[in-house]
């Protein structure tokens, strides 16, 4: 299949959950034979911080503004199979508009954001990447998150058809490797700030460190403010690119997760870091979300944690019962939550929207593969 993608990003990492989601994904559809065609708009801090030069397989597109690559847009949706914008898209809107249009492509809508887009919807607030018609027009809406999030997209924005498509890792990018000496930590935490995990934050790293000042703790992210209350013992190494990522985690005793507020009220949303963690044989402590069940075996695959004395609990755990966790987690995650499930996931999906879809050739065939 030809599959056209309107995104927010894929070239640049920096402050977005997007880039490493689609280049695992990406790079899964095209080893099993679709093309790639990724449309993104090049804005100065994704290109100051920019990790990735071209989808190997695939075109990246990268355009100013979208009246100057409108006309390109629509020829590659000329002949495409699939066409898909998503959330946060800079130009979602127009770019949705556009592909309503395509003669033959099955037309979807993938929420990498949905958590986000219900919270603004609840306060009243414009969402930049839909449209006021909703979500009613397109073949299938695709959600990150599953749970209630599914029922809701098709009563509050009139999705017809909706999925989840959660997050992955993509095993040959995050894998165990040799740990790096500034990565070493006893507990890491790997992400963007953020306000509305602060709070989960101060519970469980911050207290935590005061608690064990014996430990090394580790921050690897962007955006953190001035005021961040570091400690002696919290180290802090700024926005890591993904081909860091592996090292990081791989140097790290024990690491942390943390959900966005939104996605752990809704629940069923894993974050991408969970599987990248699991998948680089780093032992887990999370927070709780409804589902995470349904991912990890809390106490088997992955550590749990509300409270300050609970991440202290978790620290003081011996090597062999970590390593026994990280090896759970690892095996569970590559079982069912790589970039290839997904994309497999995908292709059924997609190939159940429409009669339209090819009922010959490639893609029949790569789904029995």
């Amino acid at each position: 299949m030809k599959i056209v993608i309107f995104g927010l990003t894929i070239s640049s990492s920096w402050g977005n959950g997007h880039a490493t989601l689609w280049r695992g994904l990406c790079r899964a559809l095209t080893k099993r034979g679709h093309r790639i065609v990724f449309f993104e708009k090049d804005v100065l801090y994704y290109a100051e911080n920019r990790d990735l030069a071209g989808i190997p397989g695939g075109d990246l597109v990268l355009y100013k503004d979208w009246e100057g690559v409108r006309a390109r847009a629509k020829v590659e949706l000329d002949d495409a199979d699939v066409a898909l914008v998503t959330s946060y898209c800079p130009d979602g809107i127009a770019a949705g508009d556009l592909l309503l249009s395509a003669p033959r492509a099955v037309r979807a809508f993938y929420d990498l954001d949905t958590p986000v887009t219900f919270s603004r919807l609840d306060a009243g607030e414009p969402i930049s990447y839909i449209g006021s018609r909703g979500l009613g027009d397109f073949d299938i809406v695709l959600s990150y998150t599953g749970g209630r999030a599914l029922e809701r997209l098709r009563t509050d924005l009139g999705a017809r058809r909706t999925a989840s498509l959660y997050g992955h890792v993509d095993p040959d990018v995050h894998r165990p490797v040799p740990s790096i000496r500034h990565y070493v930590s006893d507990l890491s935490y790997l992400g963007t700030y953020a306000e509305d995990r602060q709070d989960a934050l101060q519970r469980l790293f911050i207290e935590p460190a005061a608690c064990r000042q014996d430990r090394r703790f580790l921050i690897g992210g962007a955006q953190y403010p001035a005021d961040f209350p570091w400690r002696p013992n919290i180290h802090f190494v700024r926005h890591l690119p993904p081909q860091e990522h592996p090292a990081f985690f791989s140097s790290s005793r024990l690491t942390l997760n943390i959900t966005r507020q939104a996605m752990a009220e809704m629940g069923w949303c894993p974050s991408g870091r969970l599987f990248e963690a699991a998948a680089c044989g780093a032992p887990i402590l999370s927070d709780w979300w409804e589902g995470l069940d349904s991912f990890f075996a809390p106490g088997r695959d992955i550590l749990i944690a509300g409270h300050a004395d609970e991440a202290v609990a978790a620290l003081d755990l011996t090597d062999a019962e970590l390593t026994r966790i990280a090896k759970a987690g690892r095996e569970r995650t590559l079982a069912e939550h790589t970039s290839e499930h997904r994309a497999k996931e995908l292709e059924i999906l997609l190939e159940g929207s429409t009669s339209s879809m090819p009922s010959t050739g490639g893609s029949a065939a790569m789904m029995e593969a």
